[in-house]
């Protein structure tokens, strides 16, 4: 597949008279960023131009032209573009994956999907774009210039895109995810309670309960698949929420601290000094005021 097809369809994209398509966006940039943290939710991002940084915990990955990221767990990351230019801006196809559309679909292949040379499976999964799964989705790119065919083919592609990635060396994580029992998913379980009370004390032993291991397996199957700890994940979440609470100027450093969990605003500083680079004091003096 031409990249320089995908970059023309993309720029498109984002003009105001072209349809909207579910699931679908286009993140573009014309300067390299600042250290940027957000959760990211399970999506699979294709870089079209310029290059990105993206890591959580020790896992660090680099993406250029014609590399994909598949994320298959709820994931604060930290991320920054190295790479962009008013020229060259950086541009990156982002679709947010359906799970439940994907399970549906690994329900009908189940174990008769073999893929010889699977990468190891991690929650960050990148690799090369592909053409099997790519191609659909240049198809549904295609379709921003006419509502109807959106609407009426846009749901039967979108299903072909998830089943590609399903079978694809880069759903392994996403295999192993809906894999009943699996390591995967019990993890997920705990995610999804760890982000639902990010804000209260951690237990891992009710996480571990919750994931059905031990204390010590769910630490490491934790860490296995987020490439960080139950704990950091946690903090890393609160870090996250408080920078957004920050830019919007609604709360002191000590308020933010608060809001999110913290007991002390000196460990909350220290440690949002650590993620971000700078201290939360000039993030909050730096934040745009609201227009009049």
């Amino acid at each position: 597949m031409d990249i320089s097809h995908l970059i023309n369809l993309s720029m498109n994209y984002t003009l105001d008279n072209k349809c909207y398509l579910p699931c679908l966006s286009v993140l573009r940039r014309d300067a390299p960023s600042k250290i940027e943290a957000m959760v990211y939710e399970p999506v699979i991002c294709l870089i079209l131009q310029g290059s990105k940084v993206t890591s959580i915990g020790d896992q660090a990955v680099e993406l250029r032209s014609g590399d994909a990221l598949l994320v298959s767990h709820d994931l604060p990351v930290v991320s920054r573009i190295t790479r962009a230019s008013v020229e060259h801006p950086y541009l990156a196809l982002i679709l947010s994956l359906d799970l439940r559309l994907v399970r549906g679909l690994y329900d009908q292949v189940g174990d008769a999907v073999v893929i010889e040379g699977d990468i190891p499976a991690r929650s960050l999964s990148p690799g090369a774009a592909e053409p099997g799964w790519l191609s659909p989705l240049v198809r549904y790119l295609e379709l921003m210039d006419s509502p109807l065919d959106a609407e009426v083919l846009g749901p039967s592609i979108l299903r072909e895109v998830h089943y590609r990635l399903l079978l694809s060396p880069i759903g392994r994580m996403l295999r192993n995810l809906l894999v009943a029992d699996s390591h995967a998913s019990r993890i997920a379980k705990a995610i999804r309670q760890v982000r639902g009370g990010f804000r209260s004390p951690l237990s891992i032993a009710d996480l571990a309960k919750t994931a059905g291991m031990s204390a010590s397996s769910f630490h490491e199957h934790f860490k296995a698949v987020t490439g960080t700890t139950p704990l950091q994940y946690q903090k890393d979440l609160r870090l996250i929420e408080a920078r957004a609470l920050l830019a919007g100027r609604a709360h002191t450093v000590t308020q933010a601290a608060f809001a999110v969990g913290y007991e002390s605003p000196t460990h909350f500083s220290r440690d949002y000094s650590r993620k971000f680079g700078i201290p939360p004091s000039r993030d909050l003096r730096e934040a745009p005021t609201a227009a009049a």
